[in-house]
């Protein structure tokens, strides 16, 4: 590994891929660093794989401006890459009588966003989907699915193709701001090794916190709080019973239980909230019939042996139980103090989504 490269960007995820190919691209020579074997090991790799068309998030939020601009971004990519990739549109549905201002009042903020969405009776939700039970829907006709993983193998192609490298099964242990660089030891033991950078950009995900912690001169009241939260799947072992993905109301933990489906059209359902000190991606079989209370409110036809344990994911997020959800936090010299450096924090979804504009915005904050 060399001794010295002008851009260091810390995770292999979809941001870090994201971010370095940015970089790359923009002529920047760049290194990838991060303690997995491979690329996408952490959150990218256990995602619901939907294109979000951005309607849930506050105005003036990055969450809204990025996941708007990247939607836009990801599907021309697809496009351009040949990745897999579907528009199924998207029903957000009021259960019950009493949730519908909640969807009108949803309806309204997504007007304000010029995101196209059109407000249906139960009566036309049933049209589209029979097995559907609501009071009132939304259709997105902009949300979609794709093949995550092979995204995320072309962002690292891309990448490579450009210049960058990457180092894997090589964590990162601290680093300091010295001057006009940034001293990066990393690896473990007798393999330990120190890199000099310009610039530094910590796209860690889950561990983002723990390395912003070990990079001296950062200031401790600009870290905010990790809290995780376990989402666990559960697939559907029978043909999918919506053409279109389903969801209901948004909570202030999450999107709620919903149905989507990938590539193939197997249908699942997921996540749910759970909140965890560690990581771990065992789904509790037991979850089941919570699972199945939840879905049967808008697909009162479910069978519970229908649902099988899938798989699990895990998010970082930046507010705890019971807190209003909080925005992406991407910080640059201007809140920490130290030239060249890019911490994100809390990047869960819509992230996935906006990976290619939170790529455009932290390599504008690289610039030296």
């Amino acid at each position: 590994m060399a001794n010295s490269v002008e851009c260091i960007v810390i995770g292999a995820g979809v941001i870090g891929l994201a971010v370095a190919r940015g970089l790359a691209k923009s002529g920047r020579e760049v290194l990838v660093i991060d303690s997995a074997d491979d690329i996408g090991k952490g959150i990218s790799g256990r995602s619901s794989e939907v294109i979000h068309a951005g309607l849930y998030y506050p105005k003036n939020s990055l969450k809204a401006e990025l996941c708007i601009r990247g939607r836009r971004f990801l599907y021309d990519y697809l496009k351009e890459k040949d990745i897999p990739h579907k528009i199924v549109r998207k029903l957000v549905v009021a259960v019950t009588d009493d949730e519908v201002k909640a969807l009108k009042d949803l309806h309204a903020r997504a007007v304000g966003f010029a995101i196209k969405l059109e407000s249906m009776s139960a009566e036309r939700a049933r049209v589209l989907e029979p097995k559907l039970q609501c009071a009132a829907a939304l259709l997105s006709p902009a949300t979609g699915i794709f093949d995550s993983h092979a995204y995320l193998a072309a962002l690292r192609t891309d990448a490579e193709d450009a210049g960058a490298t990457f180092a894997f099964q090589t964590p990162f242990r601290s680093a300091r701001a010295t001057g006009m660089s940034f001293h990066v030891k990393t690896g473990l033991g007798k393999a330990a090794d120190t890199i000099q950078g310009l610039v530094l950009v910590n796209a860690a995900g889950m561990n983002a916190q723990s390395v912003a912690s070990r990079i001296q001169q950062v200031p401790e009241k600009t870290i905010p709080a990790r809290h995780l939260s376990k989402g666990s799947y559960f697939s559907f072992a029978e043909p999918a019973p919506f053409s279109h993905l389903i969801y209901p109301l948004p909570s202030a933990d999450g999107l709620g239980i919903h149905f989507t489906m990938d590539m193939a059209g197997q249908g699942r359902f997921g996540p749910d909230t759970e909140w965890v000190d560690e990581a771990n991606y065992d789904v509790d079989p037991q979850k089941r019939e919570a699972f199945y209370q939840a879905i049967a409110t808008y697909f009162p036809t479910l069978r519970a042996r229908s649902l099988k344990p899938a798989y699990a994911g895990v998010r970082a997020k930046v507010q705890g139980p019971g807190e209003p959800p909080a925005d992406f936090i991407i910080h640059g010299a201007k809140e920490h103090g130290l030239r060249g450096l890019v911490n994100l924090y809390g990047i869960e979804s819509p992230g996935l989504t906006a990976s290619l504009a939170i790529a455009d915005y932290v390599v504008a904050l690289c610039k030296l």
